[in-house]
């Protein structure tokens, strides 16, 4: 039997920029999903069960179907991605035990699907690199669950290194790690502890929307279709063309591609003030421009606005819900959540919850026996 764990991430800076050809800055975090896998002896049965879900989910190699609850398809996905690889599976058993915080946008299903997909290399001797497993996770999404996300989330549960983010070129797959030296300064994310039920379709949407408006602009421009060759200036140009909806979208992406490449320049000075001032200005492009916030994210962004230990705040993840991630002084944390409990609690009558972490190892192996 192996163990993995393998964890959720968090992203700096950089939201929805992964499969717009920008750079995003995301990490691994100590918040990791356990998978415990063994060898059944069946040719083709597969059994996978998850602590705090009372089925238990069967399986035929020779016979993949969908699945019956959401988290089935992320596994059935990875399995269908592996056999298109190799026919090295066979029966397996696994159990889950999740402490990733479900719809809080530190993508619990980047961490289940890479997980499975390393173990079962592991287990099977499949001869997989990373980037391998990545891409699986990534085309099990496409395929199976029908989310067209990009790749930094597979990537960094994957890649992640203790104490350091990730600078991804998410055209090139180029990255570099970055250290994170914070000082007396703490990641925390707050959640919402809403869903507005938005994420995946309009995730789909402003993908499409993306792709209509760099369709209008290589044309015009005559430039090669990515968002890295379009300016500021160019979109200006567009605007009539473009409309206001996907010039808004553009105007995001090409801003945000450039705030990604700031940040890191501040962060490796140890200038955080300014690090902060840029994670606020991308929430301001995610709520305003790109329009994938929501009413309790704004909220709880606005409020860090009154806090001078508080350096930045943004909402994290494919939006409409979720966390924001907010860069505060470990003084003020506690002060912070007991304000931002009670006003949110009587603004929107839903409880808060909170945790702090920090950048954390990729998905690796704990123990094999």
């Amino acid at each position: 039997m192996i163990t993995v764990s393998s964890p959720g991430r968090i992203n700096l800076i950089g939201e929805h920029i992964d499969y717009n050809d920008g750079f995003v800055l995301p990490a691994a975090i100590d918040k990791c999903i356990n998978l415990s896998l063994k060898v059944n002896g069946h040719p083709s049965r597969c059994t996978v069960k998850s602590e705090g879900f009372s089925s238990i989910l069967v399986a035929d190699l020779n016979n993949l179907g969908k699945g019956t609850e959401g988290w089935h398809n992320y596994v059935l996905g990875v399995i269908n991605e592996i056999q298109k690889l190799t026919d090295k599976l066979k029966g397996f058993d696994c159990a889950m035990r999740s402490r990733v915080p479900v719809g809080s946008g530190v993508s619990s299903s980047a961490a289940l699907e890479c997980g499975l997909a390393f173990g079962l290399n592991e287990l099977f001797d499949l001869g997989l690199t990373k980037w391998e497993l990545i891409k699986i996770g990534q085309r099990a999404e496409h395929n199976y669950v029908g989310t067209k996300c990009g790749i930094m989330d597979q990537f960094a549960s994957v890649m992640g290194k203790k104490g350091h983010a990730m600078l991804l070129d998410c055209r090139s797959l180029d990255f570099e790690y970055i250290a994170t030296e914070l000082g007396d300064y703490r990641l925390l994310l707050v959640n919402t502890n809403v869903s507005h039920n938005l994420s995946t379709g309009e995730y789909n949407v402003r993908r499409a929307q993306c792709e209509k408006g760099l369709d209008i602009l290589a044309s015009r421009f005559n430039i090669d279709k990515t968002f890295r060759n379009v300016t500021q200036k160019m979109l200006e140009e567009a605007k009539a063309e473009l409309g206001p909806l996907l010039f808004n979208r553009c105007s995001y992406v090409v801003e945000e591609i450039k705030r990604v490449q700031e940040a890191v320049k501040e962060l490796k000075s140890g200038n955080l003030t300014k690090m902060g001032a840029l994670m606020y200005q991308s929430h301001e492009g995610l709520s305003k421009k790109y329009e994938v916030s929501c009413a309790e994210l704004d909220y709880l962004v606005e409020l860090s606005n009154d806090e001078p230990e508080i350096l930045g705040s943004r909402m994290m993840g494919g939006g409409f819900g979720g966390c924001t991630l907010n860069l505060i002084h470990k003084n003020a944390i506690e002060p912070f959540i007991q304000k931002a409990w009670g006003a949110y609690k009587k603004k929107f009558s839903i409880e808060l919850s909170y945790f702090q972490t920090v950048p954390s190892q990729g998905t690796s192996i704990i123990s094999n026996s």
